[in-house]
């Protein structure tokens, strides 16, 4: 008796289930009604007991199993205890409760902010909102279900559409191969046979496979996986324009997009690597990544405290005992240069390693350091979603902001690797002993930094250089700022960083204050005005270096024999003015401390004393842009008063480090420079910057290398460039009074320099 009321329940049950499929209830019933009657004769039948169920009953049964439908398929409702289908039918209060609106919205901006909120937080939510701490419990876990269907139908939606694609492709290629002719004979090509060609090609992919596999073996545990999975073909990344502050040499186009020009032997014979070079560069690559940790974090004996106390210097022995292997012996005549420097920069540790990684962020960066660069071919694009094992073949020139200094070319890999504590890494290597040649000036061994991440979106970053070279090519003005690392060293590097970090954070500040007279609130016009800035800053750095991509030429017999020149034609650039440009630029020595160098031909009160141009009358700032902690890393917007051009004004940027400041100049027209500041696009503002650039002389009166905050200590390394359009016709020949005007006019700006510091017989 007790099997037929639960079989009688159960019936209840399915009846109303089953009271809108009709064809099968009648089914059920006559499955019923035909077994029934054999098992138990005599008591009533159970689908009998229909009949004396009221339809109260009913209706309570089909409520109860709505109430149960609706709360176990809301993902904002939560029943508090078990549903009564199974349990006594007699009628119980509603055990489920549905969020109210502003419930749902509170719990919905909370999982925005923590998705896995702790019991703490979840009882203050439930507090806040008048419910339970478990019910608050089950809607997390529950819209965190929620979002993982939504995120898996979104990715499976791009691989249907992924493999439609290739589906496609597929058969397009099934019906060339079909449809394919005999190059000889023009007839239709037998399928199924296999060419003397096709045998050897599969042959030599079967050995490349092999190949692989055995540089994945090595790699895998360093990259995270195996190397074969990477792209091993990617497009290269496109690189920065080279011809910044260059433009047209002798009739011939400069180098653009990657092209270079007038490049010295080594770059210009540079191709990407081969596939037989690219297993010991992944090898090379594993092992600098490694070398360069330890460099990182090593101390004494590696590393020494030099006697002053606030460098740290190599030794050279003990590193060649504890990385015996590298890339073979220092050259005959090379020198080792290595240092170390430690920095916390303003910028997260992701965008840092994507400045690194790409080759146009990173020369825009430095490119008071890099002249050029580009990547040759990338070997592996990461995983992930981000540059964890990104793997990359670049070339690079670096530079000093004088043409007294050769430029440092460099072949070498560049490899970026996240570390299981969150530290990420980035290294290079030089590659230039795959391809050995007499016209290898500098060697990159394991150089590059750590990037550590930092509360509040900052980072701690730890660089090393290491790189040996033949400076003999250095003039003795710059030999002592070179050797104390100011230059080329880790030093430079790092507050090279830190300050564009600031100027980053400083271009998407959003509050502004509005009280200061002159300053550019408009973000729009803010974003445009230093990006203009930017742009100037690139050309000036990239014209006044002893790049390979152009040639200096000595002026003699004016009494100025330290100037030099060169000219340009500048045809179809929206960025320079038409017409032929000439360039002149020349480096001294003062016996005065680089800070008061440099505020003084930043200031706009003390211009008339050296800028001829400005017709000794007073320079007026219209507008400015503060971009950096120290007051003197702003751009200003300056106008003359008796300018004998009345539509043009000044844009000038003024910058500075404790390795070296600049301030950078172009008149700019006053039209152009109002939809700048309406944030229209300034690309189409022509630019020829002129200026300055400022380095400690590398002697202080502490005994170290100097810098340029240290007032009072030590002299300053000058640099004085000009650009002047001597015609506006590019087919036009340049003559020789030009040639003696510049000259002239440089000639007197460092007179007159050196006679308001002071230095009349320097």
């Amino acid at each position: 008796m007790e099997m037929l009321v639960v079989l009688g329940h159960l019936q209840d049950l399915l009846l109303v289930r089953l009271k809108n499929h009709k064809p099968l209830f009648e089914n059920l019933k006559r499955s019923v009604d035909m077994f029934q009657p054999n098992m138990m004769e005599g008591h009533l039948h159970p689908l009998d007991m229909t009949q004396n169920t009221s339809e109260s009953d009913i209706a309570r049964i089909g409520a109860r199993d709505d109430d149960f439908d609706s709360a176990t398929k809301s993902g904002s409702e939560n029943h508090e205890g078990a549903s009564g289908d199974d349990q006594d039918p007699r009628p119980k209060k509603k055990r489920y409760h549905r969020h109210t609106q502003h419930q749902i919205q509170e719990m919905e901006a909370f999982f925005k902010e923590c998705p896995h909120p702790d019991d703490k937080q979840r009882k203050e939510l439930s507090r806040e909102l008048g419910l339970e701490p478990l019910q608050v419990k089950f809607w997390f876990q529950n819209k965190r279900t929620q979002m993982k269907t939504q995120h898996e139908r979104h990715e499976n939606t791009q691989l249907r559409t992924e493999n439609d694609k290739l589906r496609a492709d597929n058969m397009r290629y099934r019906e060339a191969l079909s449809n394919a002719s005999c190059p000889n004979c023009g007839g239709p090509t037998a399928i199924g046979e296999m060419s003397f060609d096709e045998h050897h090609l599969r042959l030599e992919n079967s050995r490349l496979r092999e190949e692989i596999d055995r540089i994945s073996a090595i790699a895998a545990k360093y990259v995270g996986k195996p190397v074969v999975n990477y792209p091993l073909l990617s497009p290269p990344v496109p690189s920065r324009p080279l011809e910044l502050g260059v433009g047209n040499f002798g009739g011939h186009q400069a180098g653009m997009g990657g092209e270079m020009y007038g490049a010295g032997d080594l770059l210009r014979s540079i191709n990407a690597p081969s596939d037989a070079d690219k297993p010991m560069i992944i090898e090379l690559a594993v092992a600098a990544m490694e070398e360069l940790i330890r460099m990182a974090q090593m101390g004494d004996p590696l590393w020494m405290t030099s006697l002053d106390g606030t460098t740290s210097v190599l030794n050279e022995d003990e590193y060649i005992r504890t990385f015996p292997r590298g890339i073979g012996p220092k050259p005959t005549g090379f020198k080792c240069e290595a240092s170390r420097e430690t920095a916390v920069v303003i910028m997260n540790h992701i965008n840092l390693v994507e400045i690194l990684m790409d080759v146009g962020q990173w020369s825009t960066v430095f490119s008071g350091i890099v002249s050029r660069a580009m990547t040759l071919e990338v070997l592996s694009t990461g995983v992930a979603g981000n540059y964890n094992g990104a793997l990359q073949v670049m070339t690079a020139e670096f530079q000093v902001p004088s043409p007294l200094v050769p430029t440092r070319e460099s072949y070498y890999v560049r490899y970026c690797k996240q570390h299981a504590d969150g530290t990420w890494a980035v290294v290079d290597v030089s590659l230039d002993n795959l391809r050995p040649s007499p016209a290898v000036r500098c060697r990159r061994r394991p150089s590059g930094c750590l990037i550590q991440e930092m509360p509040n979106g900052y980072s701690k970053v730890t660089w090393v250089e290491h790189v040996e070279v033949d400076d003999r090519g250095v003039h003795d003005l710059y030999k002592q700022v070179v050797n104390c690392g100011n230059a080329f060293g880790a030093k430079r590097w790092v507050a090279t960083l830190d300050r564009q970090c600031e100027r980053l954070a400083s271009a998407m500040a959003t509050n502004i204050p509005t009280g200061d007279v002159g300053v550019i609130t408009n973000q729009e016009g803010r974003k445009s005005m230093l990006k203009l800035a930017e742009r100037m800053v690139i050309s000036f750095c990239a014209g006044v270096s002893a790049s390979t991509t152009h040639t200096w030429t000595t002026l003699s017999g004016t009494g100025a024999e330290d100037v030099r020149v060169m000219t340009r034609k500048s045809v179809d650039d929206p960025g320079r003015p038409p017409g032929i440009v000439l360039s002149a630029a020349t480096s001294f020595w003062l016996p005065v401390p680089p800070k008061r160098v440099f505020d003084f031909l930043r200031d706009e009160n003390s211009r008339s004393e050296w800028d001829i141009l400005s017709n000794g009358g007073a320079v007026q700032e219209m507008a400015h842009i503060a971009n950096g902690r120290d007051t003197g890393n702003c751009v200003s917007l300056l106008r003359s008063a008796n300018s004998s051009q009345s539509n043009m004004l000044i844009l000038q940027e003024s910058c500075t480090d404790s390795t070296a400041s600049f301030v950078i100049y172009a008149p700019v027209d006053i039209v152009a420079m109002n939809v700048v500041l309406n944030g229209g696009d300034p690309d189409y503002v022509a630019l020829l910057p002129s200026g300055f650039a400022i380095l400690p002389d590398g002697t202080s009166s502490h005994g170290g290398g100097g810098g340029i905050g240290e007032t009072g200590s030590g002299g300053s390394l000058l640099t004085v460039a000009f650009q002047i359009l001597v015609d506006s016709v590019p087919t036009a020949k340049l003559s020789l009074g030009s040639v003696a005007t510049v000259n002239q006019l440089i000639a007197c700006t460092v007179e007159r320099i050196k006679a308001s510091l002071s230095c009349d017989n320097a």
